[in-house]
């Protein structure tokens, strides 16, 4: 599945926690996605996944969250693509 970042960002929370966002087009899919991630340690990441602007097939959007569940290297570099971001604002 080829998956293209268009935009990315994390932040560090006042409670320490690290809340990001990445939006994303998948090659074939009608709509874009926004992956929101968060991590109260940096290290174990819960996410929620939703269209970026308007709905898509549900089809789309099921296989697109069965990838990023199964494959652990697209679903990194999603969270290493809003990690970089946070990095390179604290400098």
């Amino acid at each position: 599945m080829n998956i293209k970042i268009l935009n990315a960002r994390m932040e560090r929370r006042e409670d320490k926690s690290y809340m990001g966002k990445v939006e994303v087009e998948v090659e074939g899919h009608k709509e874009p996605y926004e992956l929101t991630i968060y991590s109260k340690s940096g290290d174990a990441w819960e996410y929620s996944l939703h269209f970026l602007q308007q709905p898509g097939p549900e089809e789309e959007i099921l296989a697109f969250e069965e990838h990023i569940e199964n494959d652990d290297e697209a679903f990194d570099n999603l969270v290493d693509a809003a990690w970089d971001t946070m990095e390179h604002e604290a400098e």
